[in-house]
Order: C-alpha cells, then sequence, then structure tokens
C-alpha cells in the first residue's frame, strides 16, 4: 500500500545483500511503533515479529498450536490451560517461558494503567471482567474467567511479550508518574533492541524509506524434513506514496507483490505471463469500506466537537438514511471497481459464518432511490429552496465536509462520486482527502471532523469488532470517548440504540450455543442497518499479484502472506 520516495530503489542497497532471499513489498506509510500493546493502527510490524500461544490459519479458519503445543479447557469451560513448548527463546536468545505469558497479560493487558486496546477484546460481561492468568510450571499457564466466554480460546492468541526487556519499564515511571512502557521501543529505538518472539526481527528502519527484518534463528518452527524456517532471509518494506507509485515500483520489477485494485486489474491481467506472477483472488475482503458521520455531541474546553447546527442533521436518524438511499453503490460498484465486489450491507465480514444479509436475515438494505431520500428528509423538517438546495426547518443549507485518505485512488474515485451523487438531492459535499497522519489525528485524537470514509478490517470472530461497537471501546469512532492521555470531553451522550449494540456484543461473547450467538449477532447488524452509524458502501474482492517465483503462497482475505515462515523463493 504506498509509493517510492526518491533514494528508496531497491537497487539501493549494498551489492553483498542482493545474494540474501529477500521478499520485498510495500506500505503506504511508517510504522507510528514498535510496542505492540500501544499499536492501534496499520501498517504495523508485528505480523512479522510477534506471535502468541495460538495462531489461525487463514486457510481452514482453524485454530492451531502456536508458542503452545496444547491447551485444555476445564469441564464447564471456565478455565484454560496451556501447555509451551519445549526450548522456547527471544530474538536475544532469552528462554521463553509461562512468566514471559504472565507478565504479558497482567503487567500490560490487564494493567489499568498502560491505554491497550488488545484490553477491550478480553473484558467479559455487563461488567466488563477481565481473565485471571496465573503460572502453573515453567511451561503451564492458567487462564480463569468468570463467566462463559465464547472467544476465550481465540482472544488469548494475542501476543506475547518479552518479561526479561520490558518488565522494568512497567515499574519504573517518568517525571509525570506514568509507566516509562509508554514511551518505550517507538520507532528511534535502535532495531537491534527490539526483542521479539516471531519468524522475524528488525534489522533497520529509514523513516519514509523502509523497513527491513531479519530472520530470527530463534524461531522455533522447523518443517517436516527437519529444517529451521521460515526459509526468506529478509523481508523488505518499502514505503511508496501512494498506489500509483506501488503499482510502477511492481510493473518494474521492484516489488515481489502488490495489492490488485479495480483500476489496475485489466492491465495487471493481460501481463501475467509476461510478467511472470500471477493474480490471486480470495472473494470479498475481510474488511469494511464505509462512510460515517460524527454523532458526538460533545464539547471539549467549551467548544462543541461538531457546530451544533450540522451536529442535528447528522442525529437525525432520517437524514442519515436519506444519504444511504441517495449514494448510488451499484454504479459505483460497476464503474470504479469494475464488478471487482459485492455490496456490502452488513458489519460482519462476508465470510463469517456470523454474517448476515438482507436475502438471509432480512436486514435492512438501502438500494438506489432519490424519491426515497428525499420523502425522508422532508419528513424529518428539511426543505428544498427555489434552487433545489437542501435546507434544515431553520433555514441553514445543508453542507458538510467529507474526508479520506489521499493517495488512495479508489476511496477519491467513490468521494468524488458520492460528492455528485448527495448533489442530487440537494447536498453539498466538500469532499477533502487528507494525509494519513492527518486522518488518524482527526479521527482518534482531536475528534476534528464532520464525515469520514475509511475501512476497517474484520475476521471469522465478530467479538474482535467489540472495541467499535463497545461505548467505551477504542475504536468507537463515530461517538468517541477521550482515548487515555487525552482532553475531557463534556456532554457525550451515547444513545440507547447504540449502548444496544454493546450490550448484543457482550451477550454474543457470552453465548455459547452457535446458533443462538449467531442471532444475537444478527441483531446486533440489524440495528446498525436501521440505525446507520456506519453507511456500507462496496467490499471490494480482495487479490493481489505475487511473482512466481514466490512458493507455497496459500492466498486468503484474511492475510496474503499469513503463513509468511514456510514461504520461499525459486531459484532464478
Amino acid at each position: 500500500m504506498v509509493v517510492a520516495i526518491a533514494g528508496c530503489s531497491i537497487d539501493n542497497f549494498k551489492a553483498s545483500d542482493t545474494e540474501l532471499s529477500r521478499l520485498v513489498y510495500s506500505i503506504l506509510s511508517d510504522p507510528k511503533t514498535f510496542n505492540y500493546a500501544l499499536s492501534a493502527e496499520r501498517p504495523n510490524i508485528f505480523g512479522l515479529t510477534y506471535t502468541g500461544l495460538i495462531t489461525e490459519n487463514y486457510e481452514t479458519g482453524e485454530i492451531e498450536p502456536e508458542l503452545a503445543e496444547s491447551w485444555e479447557f476445564s469441564d464447564d469451560g471456565l478455565t484454560l490451560t496451556y501447555t509451551l513448548r519445549e526450548g522456547l527463546q527471544w530474538s536475544d536468545g532469552e528462554p521463553l517461558t509461562a512468566d514471559d505469558v504472565v507478565f504479558t497479560y497482567n503487567d500490560i493487558f490487564l494493567n489499568d494503567a498502560i491505554p491497550t486496546q488488545i484490553r477491550d477484546i478480553l473484558r467479559i460481561g455487563d461488567e466488563g471482567k477481565l481473565p485471571t492468568v496465573t503460572k502453573l510450571g515453567e511451561r503451564q499457564v492458567k487462564f480463569e474467567v468468570p463467566q462463559p466466554f465464547a472467544p476465550f480460546l481465540r482472544n488469548t492468541g494475542v501476543n506475547i511479550l518479552p518479561k526479561h526487556a520490558l518488565a522494568s519499564t512497567i515499574t519504573e515511571t517518568d517525571a509525570e508518574g506514568n509507566p516509562l512502557f509508554l514511551s518505550t521501543w517507538g520507532t528511534s529505538t535502535p532495531p537491534e533492541e527490539i526483542v521479539v518472539n516471531g519468524p522475524f526481527k528488525l534489522k533497520a528502519f529509514t523513516p519514509g524509506e523502509r523497513v527491513v527484518f531479519e530472520r530470527n534463528p530463534y524461531y522455533w518452527r522447523t518443517d517436516d524434513q527437519g529444517q529451521e524456517q521460515p526459509y526468506l532471509q529478509q523481508v523488505v518494506w518499502q514505503v511508496v506514496e501512494s498506489q500509483d507509485g506501488e503499482f510502477v515500483q511492481f510493473r518494474s520489477g521492484g516489488l515481489d507483490l502488490t495489492t490488485v485494485k479495480p483500476d489496475n486489474f485489466s492491465l495487471l491481467k493481460r501481463e501475467e505471463e509476461r510478467g511472470d506472477f500471477s493474480i490471486y483472488n480470495g472473494g470479498p475482503a475481510a474488511s469494511s469500506l464505509f462512510i460515517s458521520f460524527n454523532l458526538n455531541k460533545g464539547s471539549r474546553d467549551g467548544k462543541p466537537l461538531v457546530d451544533p447546527i450540522k451536529s442535528r442533521w447528522f442525529n437525525t436518524l432520517e437524514f442519515r438514511q436519506a444519504v444511504a438511499h441517495a449514494i448510488d453503490r451499484p454504479t459505483m460498484l460497476n464503474n470504479i471497481y469494475q464488478g471487482l465486489g459485492v455490496l456490502q450491507d452488513s458489519s460482519i465480514f462476508p465470510l463469517s459464518p456470523y454474517s448476515a444479509s438482507p436475502e438471509r436475515d432480512g436486514i435492512r438494505f438501502y438500494d438506489y432511490n432519490l424519491e426515497t431520500a428525499k420523502n425522508l428528509l422532508m419528513s424529518a423538517g428539511f426543505q428544498y429552496d427555489a434552487s433545489n438546495q437542501l435546507m434544515d426547518s431553520d433555514g441553514n443549507r445543508v453542507r458538510f465536509t467529507l474526508i479520506t485518505n489521499s493517495g488512495n485512488k479508489v476511496r477519491e474515485a467513490i468521494g468524488a462520486q458520492i460528492k455528485q451523487d448527495l448533489s442530487k438531492i440537494g447536498i453539498t459535499v466538500d469532499f477533502t482527502p487528507v494525509s494519513w497522519g492527518s486522518l488518524v489525528e482527526k479521527l482518534g485524537d482531536s475528534l476534528d471532523w464532520e464525515c469520514h470514509m475509511i475501512s476497517l478490517g474484520g475476521g471469522l470472530e465478530p467479538n474482535g469488532g467489540s472495541n467499535v461497537w463497545n461505548p467505551d471501546g477504542g475504536l468507537h469512532a463515530f461517538n468517541q470517548k477521550p482515548l487515555p492521555g487525552q482532553d475531557p470531553i463534556e456532554g457525550r451522550v451515547v444513545a440507547d440504540w447504540e449502548a444496544e449494540i454493546g450490550q448484543l456484543y457482550l451477550r454474543g461473547a457470552q453465548e455459547l450455543d452457535e446458533a443462538k450467538r449467531r442471532e444475537i449477532y444478527v441483531e446486533a447488524q440489524r440495528i446498525v442497518q436501521e440505525q446507520l452509524p456506519f453507511i456500507y458502501l462496496i467490499n471490494q474482492y480482495s487479490m493481489a499479484a505475487i511473482r512466481n517465483k514466490v512458493q507455497n503462497v496459500k492466498y486468503s482475505p484474511l492475510g496474503a502472506l499469513w503463513n509468511v515462515y514456510e514461504i520461499s523463493l525459486a531459484e532464478e
């Protein structure tokens, strides 16, 4: 996801490096931190550098052993005991034991002094209770929950961190009394100081240019012949400025893989044989693309986060529903996506067994219908002036700003279409793409935005979205509460329907009967589609072009290189 900066060519590597088994691809921006617990965005390094007690096979969706060789549930399902593999080591050669697991959970993830979003997916029940984690032996750890928790196993698969390297940063504080952990392992940290347990470790980071990973010699995996994994010696991320730059670099041979977008699919398809690469299509992506209005009614320092006039519009249900009916998604799918996707009407990943659809489950579907949109607006007190411009009941012209990340051609095209579509019902949209860093700051810190377009990742287990749908969750972006360390917000209001969705996600996590569990999540999706905190657009197909020299690719919409430890390069 990115473009080449001057001086960022792969040719700039030392000649001695050319003999290495190296996989090269791109990212659109620099990582923001090397501290796993404090990370909340992509790109991040942790899929390559860390692993947890268990992992997910993205081909089958099954849970498989990772650092743990086995696990066992108690008869009542409230206790989960893991047994670690023998001889595990960190990237600095130190032993990895049960002490690291207990430290990771008790001192970091479950520690209120550490602002980590991982805690959100571990909360259980109405009171948000957390599991207890205790050491049974050098290789055994026990997790206990106070009540049934359906994603118990999957949610204890988060990455494990090194106690010997980080313990002092928890107990020692800075001048303001905060744990040193909060300023530990930032992107200015020398790579050799970052201790990891995954297939690769950090070798070098040049801001704005590239991130280089090298094989971790202490990674635990071996293949059936006893050969140590990973097979690759290096993975290189080149930082690029735009998807256009990524496309150019791939075609010129500078990258080993690239994301296939609707606007470049046809050209890449024609070049498959000549370019010696293959296009993989995993079907609907494990993500959701939507627009969202800022529904936060609160203020900071006496200043409303959203203009009160616009806030009244955004918090009017008929307004949001009218906007949904006015967006011509079929044309968007055909023209912008070239038919390479599906209309999205659910907040849960389409391939998840918990995903609902209008056809199967009767959740609301917003067809393109300008007449319906106008009728909804007028029923809510809006009116049209002589120029057919939409006005509210007080005579204010309806106009708002839509932001998304610049450099994403598909989103920029979608924004332009939405601007045109909404003009047909008299709404003026100021479509303003901004840098990714600016977008993140507006959505997560200043909360200075009116309407945005982003995507969120998903997976097979819906509880992974609990921090989106819990009103106190760290990704509850449409009505965000202050995150730790941020200025307070006065007057924030949580709507009844908003709270109900959060409660349904809590119930879904507690329900062990799969049929009943699905019913709960279907109801949550029904409310989302009725109330429209997110107006879902298109779920494009997950596609990538990968050089044929890259061996043993097991492409999945959940992750193109999820099995990176067994990927190798054919000799040229």
